[in-house]
Protein backbone atom coordinates (compact mmCIF):
# COMPACT_ATOMS: atom_id res chain seq x y z
CA UNK A 1 0.00 0.00 0.00
CA UNK A 2 1.22 3.49 -0.83
CA UNK A 3 2.60 5.38 2.18
CA UNK A 4 3.43 8.81 0.70
CA UNK A 5 2.39 11.19 -2.06
CA UNK A 6 4.52 13.68 -3.93
CA UNK A 7 4.77 15.52 -7.23
CA UNK A 8 7.93 13.64 -8.15
CA UNK A 9 11.68 13.72 -7.54
CA UNK A 10 12.84 16.75 -5.60
CA UNK A 11 9.41 17.51 -4.14
CA UNK A 12 8.19 16.75 -0.63
CA UNK A 13 7.00 13.23 0.15
CA UNK A 14 3.78 13.80 2.09
CA UNK A 15 3.02 10.83 4.37
CA UNK A 16 -0.52 9.51 4.08
CA UNK A 17 -0.29 9.07 7.85
CA UNK A 18 -0.91 12.84 7.96
CA UNK A 19 -4.53 12.23 7.00
CA UNK A 20 -4.84 9.08 9.13
CA UNK A 21 -3.69 11.09 12.14
CA UNK A 22 -6.31 13.74 11.40
CA UNK A 23 -8.95 11.02 11.38
CA UNK A 24 -7.67 9.69 14.70
CA UNK A 25 -7.80 13.17 16.23
CA UNK A 26 -11.36 13.62 15.03
CA UNK A 27 -12.54 10.19 16.20
CA UNK A 28 -11.27 10.91 19.73
CA UNK A 29 -13.66 13.87 19.89
CA UNK A 30 -16.70 11.83 18.83
CA UNK A 31 -18.72 8.85 20.06
CA UNK A 32 -19.26 5.24 19.04
CA UNK A 33 -22.32 4.86 16.85
CA UNK A 34 -21.54 8.02 14.92
CA UNK A 35 -20.41 8.00 11.30
CA UNK A 36 -18.91 11.12 9.78
CA UNK A 37 -19.80 11.70 6.13
CA UNK A 38 -18.05 14.23 3.88
CA UNK A 39 -18.74 15.23 0.31
CA UNK A 40 -15.73 16.33 -1.71
CA UNK A 41 -15.59 18.99 -4.37
CA UNK A 42 -17.00 18.66 -7.89
CA UNK A 43 -15.58 19.65 -11.25
CA UNK A 44 -17.01 23.00 -12.36
CA UNK A 45 -17.41 24.16 -15.95
CA UNK A 46 -16.67 27.62 -17.30
CA UNK A 47 -20.24 28.86 -17.49
CA UNK A 48 -22.08 26.95 -20.27
CA UNK A 49 -18.98 25.53 -21.96
CA UNK A 50 -17.43 22.09 -21.89
CA UNK A 51 -14.18 23.50 -20.45
CA UNK A 52 -13.59 22.80 -16.76
CA UNK A 53 -11.74 24.85 -14.18
CA UNK A 54 -8.60 23.15 -12.92
CA UNK A 55 -9.96 21.12 -10.01
CA UNK A 56 -9.05 21.95 -6.41
CA UNK A 57 -10.33 19.75 -3.62
CA UNK A 58 -12.53 21.08 -0.83
CA UNK A 59 -10.36 21.79 2.21
CA UNK A 60 -12.17 19.76 4.89
CA UNK A 61 -12.18 16.81 2.50
CA UNK A 62 -8.44 17.19 2.00
CA UNK A 63 -7.92 17.35 5.77
CA UNK A 64 -9.76 14.08 6.40
CA UNK A 65 -8.38 11.93 3.57
CA UNK A 66 -6.16 13.81 1.10
CA UNK A 67 -8.14 12.56 -1.92
CA UNK A 68 -7.40 14.67 -4.99
CA UNK A 69 -10.15 13.60 -7.42
CA UNK A 70 -13.56 15.26 -7.80
CA UNK A 71 -16.96 13.74 -7.17
CA UNK A 72 -16.02 11.63 -4.12
CA UNK A 73 -17.51 10.99 -0.68
CA UNK A 74 -15.76 9.85 2.48
CA UNK A 75 -17.06 8.21 5.65
CA UNK A 76 -15.36 7.61 9.00
CA UNK A 77 -16.90 5.07 11.36
CA UNK A 78 -16.07 6.45 14.79
CA UNK A 79 -16.56 3.11 16.56
CA UNK A 80 -14.29 1.01 14.34
CA UNK A 81 -12.06 3.90 13.14
CA UNK A 82 -12.44 2.49 9.61
CA UNK A 83 -12.14 4.86 6.64
CA UNK A 84 -14.45 4.45 3.63
CA UNK A 85 -13.89 6.20 0.31
CA UNK A 86 -16.61 6.42 -2.34
CA UNK A 87 -15.55 7.25 -5.89
CA UNK A 88 -17.54 8.01 -9.06
CA UNK A 89 -18.38 5.08 -11.32
CA UNK A 90 -16.97 6.37 -14.59
CA UNK A 91 -18.27 5.33 -18.03
CA UNK A 92 -16.15 3.18 -20.35
CA UNK A 93 -15.74 6.12 -22.73
CA UNK A 94 -13.74 7.90 -20.03
CA UNK A 95 -10.73 5.83 -21.07
CA UNK A 96 -10.87 7.21 -24.63
CA UNK A 97 -10.56 10.84 -23.55
CA UNK A 98 -9.25 10.93 -20.00
CA UNK A 99 -7.08 7.86 -19.51
CA UNK A 100 -7.38 4.59 -17.63
CA UNK A 101 -10.11 4.30 -15.03
CA UNK A 102 -8.83 3.44 -11.57
CA UNK A 103 -10.43 0.49 -9.81
CA UNK A 104 -11.60 0.58 -6.20
CA UNK A 105 -8.50 -1.47 -5.36
CA UNK A 106 -6.33 1.17 -7.02
CA UNK A 107 -7.91 3.92 -4.92
CA UNK A 108 -7.50 1.87 -1.75
CA UNK A 109 -3.79 1.55 -2.46
CA UNK A 110 -3.28 5.20 -3.45
CA UNK A 111 -4.98 6.71 -0.41
CA UNK A 112 -4.35 4.00 2.23
CA UNK A 113 -7.99 3.78 3.31
CA UNK A 114 -9.76 0.68 4.61
CA UNK A 115 -12.48 0.22 2.01
CA UNK A 116 -13.43 1.79 -1.32
CA UNK A 117 -16.82 1.66 -3.06
CA UNK A 118 -18.58 3.54 -5.81
CA UNK A 119 -20.69 6.57 -4.97
CA UNK A 120 -23.85 4.78 -6.12
CA UNK A 121 -23.20 2.23 -3.35
CA UNK A 122 -23.00 4.85 -0.59
CA UNK A 123 -26.52 4.44 0.74
CA UNK A 124 -26.32 0.62 0.88
CA UNK A 125 -22.93 0.65 2.61
CA UNK A 126 -24.13 3.10 5.25
CA UNK A 127 -27.24 0.99 5.86
CA UNK A 128 -25.00 -2.03 6.51
CA UNK A 129 -22.98 -0.03 9.01
CA UNK A 130 -26.18 0.93 10.87
CA UNK A 131 -25.07 4.27 12.33
CA UNK A 132 -27.01 5.74 15.22
CA UNK A 133 -26.37 9.12 13.65
CA UNK A 134 -24.68 10.56 10.56
CA UNK A 135 -22.58 13.63 11.26
CA UNK A 136 -22.45 16.07 8.36
CA UNK A 137 -20.47 19.27 8.05
CA UNK A 138 -22.28 22.60 8.12
CA UNK A 139 -21.08 25.86 9.55
CA UNK A 140 -20.12 29.43 8.65
CA UNK A 141 -16.74 30.55 7.40
CA UNK A 142 -16.19 33.79 9.31
CA UNK A 143 -13.97 35.25 6.56
CA UNK A 144 -16.15 34.61 3.52
CA UNK A 145 -19.56 34.43 5.18
CA UNK A 146 -20.23 31.24 3.19
CA UNK A 147 -21.20 27.87 4.63
CA UNK A 148 -19.11 24.70 4.54
CA UNK A 149 -20.27 22.12 2.01
CA UNK A 150 -22.65 19.65 3.66
CA UNK A 151 -22.84 16.12 2.32
CA UNK A 152 -26.00 15.39 0.38
CA UNK A 153 -26.79 12.08 -1.32
CA UNK A 154 -29.83 10.14 -2.44
CA UNK A 155 -31.43 8.47 0.57
CA UNK A 156 -29.78 10.59 3.26
CA UNK A 157 -33.22 11.37 4.70
CA UNK A 158 -33.46 7.70 5.76
CA UNK A 159 -30.77 8.32 8.37
CA UNK A 160 -30.67 10.29 11.59
CA UNK A 161 -28.55 13.28 10.54
CA UNK A 162 -26.80 15.76 12.85
CA UNK A 163 -25.27 18.78 11.06
CA UNK A 164 -24.32 20.76 14.16
CA UNK A 165 -21.88 18.60 16.15
CA UNK A 166 -19.09 18.15 13.59
CA UNK A 167 -18.27 21.65 12.37
CA UNK A 168 -16.90 23.30 15.55
CA UNK A 169 -14.85 20.19 16.39
CA UNK A 170 -13.14 19.78 13.04
CA UNK A 171 -12.64 23.52 12.54
CA UNK A 172 -10.86 23.69 15.89
CA UNK A 173 -8.73 20.66 15.02
CA UNK A 174 -7.63 22.42 11.83
CA UNK A 175 -6.37 25.39 13.88
CA UNK A 176 -3.65 23.33 15.59
CA UNK A 177 -1.33 21.71 13.08
CA UNK A 178 0.20 18.27 13.56
CA UNK A 179 3.95 17.73 13.07
CA UNK A 180 3.19 16.18 9.67
CA UNK A 181 1.16 19.20 8.58
CA UNK A 182 3.88 21.55 9.81
CA UNK A 183 6.43 19.77 7.60
CA UNK A 184 4.21 20.36 4.56
CA UNK A 185 3.85 24.02 5.51
CA UNK A 186 7.61 24.36 5.96
CA UNK A 187 8.02 23.00 2.45
CA UNK A 188 5.44 25.23 0.78
CA UNK A 189 6.78 28.30 2.61
CA UNK A 190 10.35 27.42 1.57
CA UNK A 191 9.23 26.96 -2.04
CA UNK A 192 7.36 30.27 -1.95
CA UNK A 193 10.31 32.06 -0.34
CA UNK A 194 12.67 30.78 -3.03
CA UNK A 195 10.22 31.86 -5.72
CA UNK A 196 10.02 35.37 -4.23
CA UNK A 197 13.80 35.55 -4.29
CA UNK A 198 13.81 34.60 -7.96
CA UNK A 199 11.37 37.45 -8.60
CA UNK A 200 13.61 39.92 -6.76
CA UNK A 201 16.55 38.88 -8.97
CA UNK A 202 14.43 39.20 -12.12
CA UNK A 203 12.59 42.46 -11.34
CA UNK A 204 13.66 45.75 -12.87
CA UNK A 205 12.06 48.89 -14.32
CA UNK A 206 10.59 48.32 -17.77
CA UNK A 207 9.03 44.95 -16.97
CA UNK A 208 5.31 44.44 -16.63
CA UNK A 209 4.05 43.35 -13.25
CA UNK A 210 2.69 40.09 -14.63
CA UNK A 211 6.12 39.17 -15.98
CA UNK A 212 7.33 39.09 -12.37
CA UNK A 213 4.26 37.08 -11.41
CA UNK A 214 5.14 34.55 -14.11
CA UNK A 215 8.61 34.05 -12.59
CA UNK A 216 6.99 33.19 -9.26
CA UNK A 217 4.51 30.78 -10.84
CA UNK A 218 7.22 29.09 -12.86
CA UNK A 219 9.48 28.43 -9.87
CA UNK A 220 6.66 27.16 -7.65
CA UNK A 221 5.48 24.68 -10.26
CA UNK A 222 8.66 23.73 -12.12
CA UNK A 223 10.90 23.46 -9.06
CA UNK A 224 8.48 22.96 -6.17
CA UNK A 225 5.78 20.86 -7.83
CA UNK A 226 3.09 23.33 -6.74
CA UNK A 227 0.45 23.21 -9.45
CA UNK A 228 -1.65 25.78 -7.64
CA UNK A 229 -1.08 29.04 -5.86
CA UNK A 230 -3.19 29.71 -2.80
CA UNK A 231 -4.81 32.93 -4.05
CA UNK A 232 -4.60 35.35 -6.95
CA UNK A 233 -1.10 36.83 -7.01
CA UNK A 234 -0.85 40.50 -5.97
CA UNK A 235 1.95 42.19 -7.93
CA UNK A 236 1.57 45.91 -7.31
CA UNK A 237 4.18 48.49 -8.28
CA UNK A 238 4.15 52.23 -7.66
CA UNK A 239 0.70 53.46 -6.65
CA UNK A 240 -0.74 49.97 -7.26
CA UNK A 241 1.10 48.76 -4.17
CA UNK A 242 -1.50 50.61 -2.08
CA UNK A 243 -4.33 48.52 -3.57
CA UNK A 244 -4.70 45.82 -0.95
CA UNK A 245 -6.18 43.14 -3.22
CA UNK A 246 -4.62 44.24 -6.51
CA UNK A 247 -4.33 41.62 -9.25
CA UNK A 248 -8.06 41.00 -9.77
CA UNK A 249 -9.71 40.94 -13.20
CA UNK A 250 -10.09 44.72 -13.39
CA UNK A 251 -6.44 45.30 -12.43
CA UNK A 252 -4.59 42.16 -13.61
CA UNK A 253 -0.98 42.95 -12.65
CA UNK A 254 -0.55 44.76 -15.96
CA UNK A 255 1.24 48.04 -15.18
CA UNK A 256 4.79 48.65 -16.40
CA UNK A 257 7.22 48.93 -13.49
CA UNK A 258 8.91 52.33 -13.39
CA UNK A 259 12.28 53.41 -12.03
CA UNK A 260 11.66 54.67 -8.50
CA UNK A 261 8.66 52.39 -7.89
CA UNK A 262 8.27 50.27 -4.81
CA UNK A 263 7.08 46.76 -5.62
CA UNK A 264 4.71 44.94 -3.28
CA UNK A 265 4.42 41.29 -4.32
CA UNK A 266 2.05 39.14 -2.25
CA UNK A 267 2.16 35.54 -3.51
CA UNK A 268 2.00 32.07 -2.01
CA UNK A 269 2.27 28.57 -3.43
CA UNK A 270 0.07 25.61 -2.51
CA UNK A 271 1.27 22.03 -2.02
CA UNK A 272 -0.89 19.04 -1.06
CA UNK A 273 -3.64 21.56 -0.34
CA UNK A 274 -1.57 23.56 2.18
CA UNK A 275 -1.04 27.28 1.65
CA UNK A 276 1.76 29.79 1.94
CA UNK A 277 1.13 33.53 2.00
CA UNK A 278 4.23 35.74 1.75
CA UNK A 279 4.69 39.40 0.83
CA UNK A 280 7.96 41.02 -0.20
CA UNK A 281 8.31 44.77 -0.73
CA UNK A 282 11.39 46.16 -2.45
CA UNK A 283 12.51 48.99 -4.76
CA UNK A 284 12.23 48.10 -8.43
CA UNK A 285 15.74 49.38 -9.13
CA UNK A 286 17.33 47.55 -6.21
CA UNK A 287 18.22 50.65 -4.15
CA UNK A 288 16.07 52.29 -1.47
CA UNK A 289 15.62 56.04 -1.47
CA UNK A 290 15.45 57.76 1.93
CA UNK A 291 11.67 58.10 1.54
CA UNK A 292 11.27 54.41 0.70
CA UNK A 293 13.56 53.42 3.54
CA UNK A 294 11.50 55.38 6.11
CA UNK A 295 8.28 53.56 5.25
CA UNK A 296 9.90 50.16 4.81
CA UNK A 297 11.74 50.29 8.12
CA UNK A 298 8.59 51.45 9.91
CA UNK A 299 6.81 48.33 8.69
CA UNK A 300 9.81 46.15 9.52
CA UNK A 301 9.84 47.60 13.05
CA UNK A 302 6.21 46.52 13.38
CA UNK A 303 7.00 43.00 12.23
CA UNK A 304 10.01 42.74 14.54
CA UNK A 305 7.97 43.91 17.53
CA UNK A 306 5.50 41.06 16.97
CA UNK A 307 8.34 38.57 16.51
CA UNK A 308 9.74 39.56 19.91
CA UNK A 309 6.46 39.27 21.79
CA UNK A 310 4.39 36.57 20.09
CA UNK A 311 4.12 33.39 22.18
CA UNK A 312 1.47 31.10 23.63
CA UNK A 313 -1.10 32.90 25.75
CA UNK A 314 -0.71 36.26 24.03
CA UNK A 315 -3.83 37.87 22.52
CA UNK A 316 -3.72 38.37 18.76
CA UNK A 317 -5.47 41.71 19.24
CA UNK A 318 -2.57 42.81 21.46
CA UNK A 319 -0.10 41.76 18.75
CA UNK A 320 -1.97 43.91 16.23
CA UNK A 321 -1.69 46.95 18.50
CA UNK A 322 1.95 46.15 19.28
CA UNK A 323 2.68 46.28 15.56
CA UNK A 324 0.70 49.49 15.14
CA UNK A 325 2.58 51.23 17.97
CA UNK A 326 5.99 50.25 16.61
CA UNK A 327 5.13 51.51 13.13
CA UNK A 328 3.61 54.79 14.33
CA UNK A 329 6.60 55.46 16.61
CA UNK A 330 8.97 54.99 13.69
CA UNK A 331 6.93 57.28 11.43
CA UNK A 332 6.83 59.85 14.20
CA UNK A 333 10.63 59.77 14.48
CA UNK A 334 10.75 60.22 10.72
CA UNK A 335 8.58 63.35 11.05
CA UNK A 336 5.67 62.01 9.04
CA UNK A 337 3.48 61.91 12.15
CA UNK A 338 3.36 64.04 15.31
CA UNK A 339 1.76 63.75 18.72
CA UNK A 340 1.22 60.95 21.20
CA UNK A 341 1.10 57.46 19.69
CA UNK A 342 -1.60 56.23 22.06
CA UNK A 343 -3.72 59.22 21.06
CA UNK A 344 -3.09 58.36 17.43
CA UNK A 345 -4.45 54.87 18.01
CA UNK A 346 -7.40 56.25 19.95
CA UNK A 347 -8.30 58.38 16.93
CA UNK A 348 -7.73 55.66 14.34
CA UNK A 349 -4.52 56.82 12.67
CA UNK A 350 -3.33 53.22 12.66
CA UNK A 351 -6.37 52.32 10.56
CA UNK A 352 -5.67 55.11 8.08
CA UNK A 353 -2.18 53.83 7.34
CA UNK A 354 -2.92 50.11 7.80
CA UNK A 355 -6.60 49.41 7.20
CA UNK A 356 -6.23 45.61 7.46
CA UNK A 357 -5.53 43.33 10.38
CA UNK A 358 -2.10 42.10 11.44
CA UNK A 359 -2.61 38.67 9.92
CA UNK A 360 -4.67 35.50 9.92
CA UNK A 361 -4.61 31.78 10.55
CA UNK A 362 -3.00 29.80 7.74
CA UNK A 363 -3.34 26.18 6.68
CA UNK A 364 -5.46 24.42 4.08
CA UNK A 365 -7.04 27.78 3.35
CA UNK A 366 -5.04 30.96 3.01
CA UNK A 367 -7.48 32.56 5.45
CA UNK A 368 -7.79 29.41 7.51
CA UNK A 369 -10.80 28.42 9.57
CA UNK A 370 -11.27 28.78 13.32
CA UNK A 371 -10.95 32.53 13.75
CA UNK A 372 -14.27 33.14 15.47
CA UNK A 373 -15.69 29.82 16.65
CA UNK A 374 -18.29 29.89 19.41
CA UNK A 375 -15.78 29.27 22.23
CA UNK A 376 -13.36 31.95 20.96
CA UNK A 377 -13.21 35.65 21.82
CA UNK A 378 -15.80 37.46 19.69
CA UNK A 379 -14.91 39.80 16.86
CA UNK A 380 -13.84 43.14 18.40
CA UNK A 381 -15.62 46.37 17.65
CA UNK A 382 -14.17 49.43 15.94
CA UNK A 383 -10.98 49.23 13.85
CA UNK A 384 -10.03 45.86 15.37
CA UNK A 385 -13.14 44.36 13.76
CA UNK A 386 -11.02 43.83 10.64
CA UNK A 387 -8.92 41.24 12.47
CA UNK A 388 -9.66 37.72 11.22
CA UNK A 389 -9.26 36.31 14.73
CA UNK A 390 -9.02 37.61 18.29
CA UNK A 391 -7.78 34.34 19.79
CA UNK A 392 -5.03 33.65 22.27
CA UNK A 393 -2.00 32.20 20.55
CA UNK A 394 -1.42 28.45 21.04
CA UNK A 395 1.46 26.14 20.10
CA UNK A 396 0.81 24.57 16.71
CA UNK A 397 -1.00 27.55 15.23
CA UNK A 398 0.35 28.92 11.95
CA UNK A 399 -0.42 32.55 11.22
CA UNK A 400 0.70 35.33 8.94
CA UNK A 401 2.33 38.43 10.40
CA UNK A 402 1.75 41.13 7.80
CA UNK A 403 1.95 44.74 8.96
CA UNK A 404 1.75 47.37 6.26
CA UNK A 405 1.82 51.10 5.61
CA UNK A 406 -0.15 52.47 2.65
CA UNK A 407 -0.90 55.87 1.23
CA UNK A 408 -4.46 55.30 0.04
CA UNK A 409 -5.95 58.52 -1.38
CA UNK A 410 -9.47 57.92 -0.08
CA UNK A 411 -8.27 57.31 3.47
CA UNK A 412 -5.78 60.19 3.46
CA UNK A 413 -8.45 62.59 2.21
CA UNK A 414 -10.81 61.35 4.92
CA UNK A 415 -8.15 62.01 7.58
CA UNK A 416 -7.36 65.45 6.14
CA UNK A 417 -11.01 66.42 6.46
CA UNK A 418 -11.28 65.09 10.01
CA UNK A 419 -9.87 67.61 12.51
CA UNK A 420 -9.31 64.96 15.18
CA UNK A 421 -7.18 62.91 12.77
CA UNK A 422 -5.58 65.62 10.64
CA UNK A 423 -3.61 67.04 13.58
CA UNK A 424 -1.42 63.94 13.80
CA UNK A 425 -0.02 64.24 10.26
CA UNK A 426 2.71 66.48 8.93
CA UNK A 427 0.84 67.09 5.72
CA UNK A 428 3.69 68.64 3.76
CA UNK A 429 5.59 65.40 4.19
CA UNK A 430 2.54 63.18 3.74
CA UNK A 431 1.81 64.87 0.41
CA UNK A 432 5.23 63.75 -0.83
CA UNK A 433 4.00 60.19 -0.46
CA UNK A 434 0.82 60.57 -2.50
CA UNK A 435 1.34 58.16 -5.36
CA UNK A 436 4.00 56.25 -3.41
CA UNK A 437 1.76 53.22 -2.90
CA UNK A 438 2.56 51.09 0.10
CA UNK A 439 4.74 48.55 1.84
CA UNK A 440 3.73 45.23 3.34
CA UNK A 441 6.01 42.66 4.96
CA UNK A 442 4.36 39.29 5.43
CA UNK A 443 5.86 36.24 7.10
CA UNK A 444 4.29 32.87 7.84
CA UNK A 445 5.04 31.86 11.42
CA UNK A 446 4.51 28.80 13.59
CA UNK A 447 3.66 29.37 17.23
CA UNK A 448 6.00 27.23 19.34
CA UNK A 449 6.10 26.52 23.08
CA UNK A 450 8.37 29.52 23.65
CA UNK A 451 7.71 31.95 20.81
CA UNK A 452 7.65 31.64 17.04
CA UNK A 453 9.40 29.85 14.20
CA UNK A 454 9.53 31.94 11.04
CA UNK A 455 8.72 29.64 8.11
CA UNK A 456 9.63 32.40 5.64
CA UNK A 457 13.18 32.85 4.36
CA UNK A 458 13.66 35.98 2.25
CA UNK A 459 15.84 39.10 2.56
CA UNK A 460 14.11 41.45 4.99
CA UNK A 461 16.33 44.34 6.08
CA UNK A 462 17.17 47.19 3.72
CA UNK A 463 20.80 46.03 3.64
CA UNK A 464 19.81 42.41 2.94
CA UNK A 465 17.49 43.38 0.10
CA UNK A 466 20.00 45.69 -1.55
CA UNK A 467 22.80 43.13 -1.26
CA UNK A 468 20.59 40.36 -2.67
CA UNK A 469 19.27 42.45 -5.55
CA UNK A 470 22.81 43.53 -6.45
CA UNK A 471 23.08 40.10 -8.07
CA UNK A 472 19.93 40.67 -10.12
CA UNK A 473 18.72 42.17 -13.38
CA UNK A 474 19.30 45.79 -12.37
CA UNK A 475 23.05 45.28 -12.04
CA UNK A 476 23.82 43.09 -15.06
Amino acid sequence: MTVTWSMGPGTLEVPLSLFAKNRERLAKKLKNGQIVIFQGGDSINHYDTDVEYVFRQESYFTWICGVREPGCYFALDVGTKKAYLFVPRLPEEYEVWMGKRLSCANFKNIYAVDEVYYVDELQDVLKRLKPEVLLTLSGPNTDSGLTAKEAIFEGINEFNVDNETLFPIIAELRVIKTPEEIEVMRYVCKTSSDAHKQVMLHAKPGLLEYQCESVFLDHCYRVGGCRHVSYTCICGSGDNSAILHYGHAAAPNCKMIQNGDMCLFDMGANYAGYAADITCSFPANGKFTDDQKLIYEAVLAARDAVFREAKPGVKWTDMHLTANRAMLEHLKRGNLLKGDVEEMIKHGINGILQPHGLGHLLGLDVHDVGGYLAHCPPRPSGPLARLRTARLLQPGMVLTVEPGCYFIPKLLDSALNNQEQARFFNWDMVDKYRGFGGVRIEDDVLITENGIEDLTSVPRTVAEIEAFMANGANFK
